[in-house]
């Protein structure tokens, strides 16, 4: 005979693998260390320094 299958708890752990695979997605995209996140920020500010000496001044 078949075994009776709770639907319910069939698309609860749909639902669960679905955010898991999500999480992993988005800890892979977005998911940096501090020192990853300082060197970028450090590159940007350093850049935009860079930019603002190279300006010409309105006179």
């Amino acid at each position: 005979m078949t075994e009776t299958i709770n639907l319910r708890l069939v698309s609860k752990q749909k639902k669960r693998q679905t955010e898991a695979r999500k999480a992993a997605e988005n800890a892979a995209k977005h998911g940096r260390s501090k020192a990853e996140k300082t060197a970028e920020r450090i590159a940007a500010e350093t850049a935009v320094r860079r930019l603002d000496a190279h300006k010409r001044s309105q006179t």
